[in-house]
């Protein structure tokens, strides 16, 4: 992760990657209102208000950011430049969590610690969440817990699971879904003519009802209620 610039520098610098990674978007105008993009801007305030023990205010803005783009960061983590968060729904990022420069996230991912039953056991100050590297992309729902390390430019699919180091560079991908042949299709009653067969009603004359609800009109038109 590069030197902290200036805040006005830093949020241009939000605001370019914003324009250059989303499609969607044709000007810097119609980038101000990027759900992700102002997730990222109010942590950049709330993160230095939280630096200078203005706990309460950093709290504060945190909680408005979440309910007006459903992205939740702790004004304790740390952000890098350019980080880019696309959709931002259900985005989590703990408190001790430090994203480096580059990082593209994806919607539902989370940045989060183990566990109470693990945590309250650390020592006082004992780092929780994860450090991301530089260039990083997280997958839409990928889960990243504990105090790991996820080396630069590294890629964590879609719904994968981390709970460990990552050297630079890996990959990490979840099992496909399996893919199973349907049951086959069967036949649609013709129900489109006028008058209903001998049989019964949407049945062909001298073929076995199709459907439990053939069986049901062919018992009922030969009066075997």
């Amino acid at each position: 992760m590069s030197e902290e610039l200036p805040l006005l520098r830093t949020l241009g610098e939000d605001l370019a990657v914003v324009v250059a990674r989303d499609p969607s978007l044709s000007s810097r105008l119609q980038a101000v209102g990027h759900t992700g993009l102002s997730a990222v801007w109010t942590h950049r305030l709330a993160h230095r208000l939280y630096r200078r023990r203005l706990r309460t205010a950093a709290s504060l803005l945190a909680r408005i950011a979440r309910r007006r783009t459903g992205v939740e960061i702790h004004p304790g983590a740390v952000l890098g430049r350019r980080v880019f968060i696309d959709h931002g729904a259900s985005v989590v990022i703990g408190q001790t969590a430090v994203v480096g420069d580059d990082v593209t996230i994806y919607q539902q991912v989370t940045l989060g610690a183990v566990g109470w039953w693990t945590d309250n056991d650390r020592p006082p100050g004992a780092r929780r969440h994860p450090v991301v590297g530089d260039g990083v992309i997280l997958g839409a729902n990928a889960t990243v817990l504990g105090p790991v390390t996820i080396g630069d430019r590294a890629l964590i699919g879609a719904m994968a699971t981390v709970t460990e180091d990552l050297p630079p560079g890996a990959r990490v991908y979840a099992p496909r879904s399996v893919v199973r042949p349907g049951p086959g299709l069967r036949p649609v009653p013709d129900t489109a003519a006028g008058t209903a067969p001998a049989d019964g009603p949407g049945v062909t004359p001298g073929t076995a009802p199709g459907t439990a609800s053939d069986a049901v009109r062919l018992l009922a038109s030969a009066g075997s209620w």
